[in-house]
């Protein structure tokens, strides 16, 4: 069974990004997806009505749950773009179908690249020189590699707010050791490193703390810029 067998139920969601998040919960209810949720979801909307960024970023798309949901929220709170990166074409594709169907695809721009390098791009292009806010949520041993990169640019910066997802274990750096192939292919092609080796900017100090919702199983990593220390 997928989403698109009631036809009817999909076409009254149409336009409304509540309702077709309501159709991918009860069809995850069903199936093994990889999805935010409701309860975890939560946590981030909250902060984006706190934040109101202009722009925010995301990395792993996945199926879209995300971006529908963090990308109305932002819209509703005066946003300007959502821009979610995701690396593997058919899901890509599949986040596509379903942000257009909640009404959003003239907001959430799914970009299909190696994250790291359409950050990079963003940068160097001068289209996002600061973070706002960042919500990261896919190869776990890479969630630190992206965060050097925005140090290594600059832009991390007073009220820049990362939001790392699935939190459990602390990161130590890029490390594929004892993953599925499918696992680390989801972040970059087999074979391939991250293309610019940095090591941020280690005089940034961070508060973190770890949200997790009743009955949660992980937890969202909160962290916020606090200050840079002297060297």
């Amino acid at each position: 069974m997928s989403l698109q067998d009631n036809h009817e139920d999909l076409e009254k969601a149409r336009g409304n990004p509540h309702k077709v998040l309501a159709l991918v919960d009860e069809f995850a209810n069903q199936n093994a997806m990889m999805i935010v949720g409701g309860p975890k979801g939560g946590i981030v909307t909250e902060l984006i009505k706190e934040q109101q960024p202009k722009i925010m970023i995301e990395m792993g798309c996945y199926f879209g749950y995300s971006a529908i949901l963090f990308g109305d929220a932002a819209r509703q709170n005066g946003g300007e773009c959502y821009h979610s990166l995701e690396l593997n074409p058919d899901w890509a594709a599949a986040a596509r179908q379903l942000i257009e169907l909640a009404g959003l695809q003239d907001f959430v721009e799914v970009i299909v690249r190696r994250r790291d390098v359409i950050l990079d791009k963003f940068y160097r292009d001068g289209k996002i020189t600061n973070i706002e806010i960042l919500f990261i949520y896919h190869l776990k041993p890479a969630y630190l590699t992206d965060v050097k990169l925005c140090e290594h640019h600059g832009m991390i910066v007073p009220g820049s707010l990362l939001l790392a997802d699935n939190v459990i274990y602390p990161d130590k750096g890029y490390n594929t050791t004892g993953l599925l192939e499918r696992t680390v292919k989801s972040w970059m092609p087999v074979g391939d490193v991250p293309f610019l080796e940095t090591i941020g900017n280690p005089n940034i100090v961070y508060q973190s703390v770890l949200r997790q919702p009743e009955g949660g199983r992980d937890e969202t990593e909160v962290t916020r810029f606090v200050g840079v220390q002297e060297a």
